[in-house]
C-alpha cells in the first residue's frame, strides 16, 4: 500500500508543480509510515517536511499543494494534512483488509525486504570455551543470535552463523589436568575403599556436595577430595561434576591404562578427548535449543602452519607491521598501535617469553572473518565491554573501520517462584542451559531469552515459564495460533490427525475457498487487526536494522491480543442460534489465516514452534 500511495502523491507533486503551485524540485524520499494513533490516519507521509529546503517554502504550504491535486482512488477514503504538513491517508475497508489477502497469497514471504541487499553477515555467537556446558548466560546469546540472524534473512541479508571454538590456550591444560585428578582419585577410592566404579563416583561426589554446602569450610573432613583437588590444581581448577564423569568416561575406555603415566601425558590425552566430547555436548545444546551454526571455527587453525611456514596469526601481525602499526619494547614484547585508533593504550600481541595473547588471536580471527564476509556481528557478555575498543582498532587498522559491530548482552537472573536460584563459580554449581530446556522446554526457554532488549538484565522465573495460563506470554501467544487452527479445522470439517496430515495451508484452502470479499469486514476490531497485521513488514526491518529481535515478541503478542479481541466481537462460524452469513464468515475466516500465518511466522523469527493444538 505504501508504493500506492507514493504514486498518488508522486502525481500531485508533479501537477502542482505543473500548475506554478510549487516550484520545481525532485524527492527521493516520501516518508510514509503508520501514525501511532489511528485516528490520524491509516498512512501518513512526512514528504513536504522533507521538502521544505528544496521548495523553500513551509511544509504546510506543500501539503496543502499536494492535497489539492491529489488524484482520486478507489483505495483511498479521505486524504487530511494534519499539523506542521503530516499527509494522512485514510483507507476505505476494503482497501484496508488488503493485508489479509496479501498474507495469504505471500505466505512464509510475507514481510520480506531487500534492506540487506544480500550483504554477507557473519552472526558469531555463544562461542563458550569447550572446557564445560552451557550456562544460561549463553542460552541467552544463542536465543539472540540465533533469532537475529533469522530476522536478517527475512530482511534481504545472506548470514552465516559461526561458533567460534576457544580450544588454544592455557584454559584446555586447566581442563586437561582438572579430568586428570580426578581420574587418579576414582582410582584411588576404588583401591582404598575396595569398590567399583560407580560407588567412587558417587563418592567423589558426595565428597563435593558437601564442599558446596560447608561454604564456610568448618568441615574438611567431609570433603577430602574435593579439597585435595584444590590445593594440587592451586585453584585453579573446573570443578563441575561434568569433570567427574568425564574422567568415570575415561577410566570406563581405559581402565587404570593412565594411573601410571606421567601427568603431562595424561593430561594431554584427557585434554584432547574430552575437549572433544565437550564440544559435541555443546553442539547438541545448541541443536536442542533450535541453534544451529554453519561454521565451527578453531582457535587452533589460526596457528596451523602452511606449507611456507606461515601461520593465520603470522600473517596477520605480519600485515599490521607493513602498516606500521607494531612496535617492540625494550624486553622484547611485540605491541600493537591501538591508541592510533581511539584506544586508550596500545595492545601486547606477543609477550616477552615468546607466548602470544589472546587478543592475537583475535586480531587474525577478524582479519580471517573479513576473507569470507561483508559485515561481522559479534555478541559478547557485558564483561567484554573494555575488550571492544582494541578489536575494534585492530578492524580498522587491518581496513575494515565500519564493518565490525559488537551487541552486548546483560546477564540473567535465574529465579524459581521469585526467590534466586543459588550458584556459585567458586564452588563450580550452576544451572546447565541443558537443564533449563529440559526442565521448561525450547519454546519458553527461547521466548523469555529474547524478550528483551540484550541491553537488559532478564529475571528468569523457572515457575513462570512452565505456566500453561495467559500469564506466561509464550503461552498466549502460542494459544493464540492454535485457536486460529482449531477455527480452520472446524470451518474445513477435518480432525486434528486429518490436519497434521494436510498441513494448515491446504485446510485454510478448503474452508476459505478461492473468493472471498473482504469489503464485508468493517468491524473496528477487524480494521484493528488489519492494522496490526500490516506492520510485520516495517517490524522486521526495524528488528534487523536496529538488531532487536526482542521487539517481535512485543509484536507478537499485541497481534495475539488483537486477533482475541476480533473473536470475541466477530462471529466467525455460525452456531446454533447465532448464524453468519456465509460471505462474511469466508472473509472473516481469511482474516484468521492471516493471522495464523503472521503469529507462525513471528513465532519461528524467535525460534519457537507455532503450535496447532494445545
Amino acid at each position: 500500500m505504501p508504493e500506492k500511495l507514493e504514486e498518488l502523491v508522486r502525481a500531485a507533486l508533479q501537477s502542482a508543480q505543473e500548475a506554478g503551485e510549487l516550484p520545481a524540485f525532485d524527492v527521493t524520499e516520501f516518508g510514509f509510515e503508520r501514525p501511532a494513533d489511528s485516528a490520524n490516519g491509516d498512512w501518513s507521509s512526512t514528504v513536504a517536511m522533507r521538502s521544505a529546503r528544496l521548495a523553500h517554502c513551509a511544509p504546510a504550504k506543500i501539503a496543502g499543494a499536494i492535497l489539492a491535486h491529489m488524484p482520486a482512488s478507489d483505495a483511498v477514503a479521505k486524504v487530511e494534512v494534519a499539523g506542521p504538513g503530516f499527509i494522512n491517508f485514510y483507507l476505505n475497508a476494503a482497501s484496508s483488509n488488503e493485508v489479509f489477502r496479501t498474507i495469504r497469497e505471500q505466505g512464509e514471504g510475507y514481510g520480506r525486504s531487500d534492506l540487506g541487499h544480500g550483504t554477507k553477515v557473519q552472526v558469531e555467537f555463544v562461542s563458550a570455551n569447550p572446557v564445560g556446558p552451557l550456562h544460561i548466560g549463553h542460552g541467552r546469546w544463542a536465543a539472540l543470535g540465533d533469532s537475529l540472524s533469522r530476522i536478517l534473512e527475512h530482511a534481504g541479508y545472506d548470514v552465516e552463523r559461526e561458533y567460534y571454538i576457544n580450544d588454544h590456550g592455557s584454559q584446555m591444560d586447566v581442563f586437561g589436568h582438572s579430568v586428570s585428578k580426578r581420574y587418579l582419585q576414582l582410582v584411588e577410592v576404588m583401591e582404598k575403599d575396595g569398590c567399583d566404579l560407580a560407588a567412587a563416583r558417587e563418592a567423589l561426589l558426595a565428597d563435593r556436595e558437601a564442599f558446596v554446602a560447608d561454604e564456610a569450610d568448618e568441615h574438611p573432613e567431609t570433603h577430602p577430595y574435593t579439597d585435595a583437588f584444590n590445593a594440587d590444581l592451586g585453584g585453579n581448577a573446573y570443578g563441575g561434576d561434568y569433570i567427574v564423569d568425564l574422567a568415570v568416561r575415561f577410566h570406563e575406555l581405559d581402565g587404570l591404562k593412565w594411573a601410571d603415566a606421567t601427568e603431562d601425558e595424561r593430561m594431554a590425552d584427557f585434554r584432547e578427548r574430552g575437549y572433544q566430547m565437550m564440544l559435541e555436548s555443546i553442539r547438541q545444546t545448541c541443536h536442542e535449543a533450535r541453534c544451529d551454526f554453519d561454521v565451527w571455527f578453531s582457535e587452533r587453525s589460526l596457528y596451523v602452519k602452511d606449507e611456507t611456514g606461515s601461520s593465520a596469526v603470522d600473517r596477520a601481525l605480519a600485515k599490521l607491521d607493513e602498516l606500521g602499526y607494531l612496535y617492540k619494547d625494550e624486553a622484547g614484547a611485540l605491541w600493537f598501535r591501538s591508541t592510533d585508533f581511539g584506544d586508550d593504550k596500545d595492545r601486547v600481541l606477543i609477550k616477552t617469553n615468546g607466548e602470544y595473547t589472546y587478543f592475537a588471536s583475535d586480531v587474525a580471527y577478524h582479519w580471517n572473518k573479513f576473507q569470507r564476509v561483508d559485515h561481522v556481528i559479534d555478541i559478547w557478555g557485558a564483561d567484554h565491554h573494555g575488550y571492544i575498543q582494541r578489536v575494534k582498532s585492530a578492524c580498522t587498522a587491518l581496513g575494515y573501520p565500519t564493518q565490525f559491530e559488537v551487541l552486548l548482552g546483560q546477564l540473567v537472573n535465574l529465579l524459581r517462584n521469585g526467590q534466586p536460584v543459588r550458584m556459585s563459580k567458586r564452588k563450580g554449581t550452576m544451572v546447565t542451559f541443558d537443564e533449563l530446556l529440559e526442565e521448561v522446554g525450547a519454546d519458553a526457554t527461547r521466548y523469555t531469552l529474547v524478550a528483551k532488549s540484550n541491553n537488559q538484565m532478564i529475571d528468569f522465573d523457572i515457575e513462570l515459564a512452565k505456566k500453561q495460563d495467559n500469564t506466561n506470554p509464550v503461552y498466549y501467544v502460542q494459544y493464540a495460533h492454535a485457536r486460529t487452527c482449531s477455527i480452520l479445522r472446524k470451518a474445513a470439517g477435518v480432525s486434528k490427525e486429518e490436519a497434521a496430515e494436510l498441513g494448515m495451508d491446504e485446510v485454510a484452502s478448503r474452508a476459505i475457498g478461492a473468493e472471498y470479499d473482504l469489503g464485508l469486514l468493517t468491524d473496528s476490531t477487524e480494521a484493528a487487526l488489519a492494522r496490526k497485521l500490516s506492520e510485520f513488514g516495517g517490524l522486521i526491518e526495524s528488528c534487523a536494522r536496529d538488531r532487536a529481535p526482542f521487539r517481535l515478541t512485543h509484536y507478537a503478542e499485541e497481534l495475539a491480543a488483537a486477533f482475541h479481541s476480533f473473536y470475541a466481537a466477530c462471529q466467525v462460524l455460525p452456531s446454533e442460534g447465532r448464524p453468519v452469513e456465509e460471505g462474511l464468515s469466508r472473509a472473516r475466516l481469511a482474516a484468521v489465516d492471516a493471522t495464523r500465518r503472521v503469529l507462525a511466522l513471528s513465532l519461528t523469527m524467535v525460534g519457537v514452534a507455532a503450535l496447532q493444538t494445545m
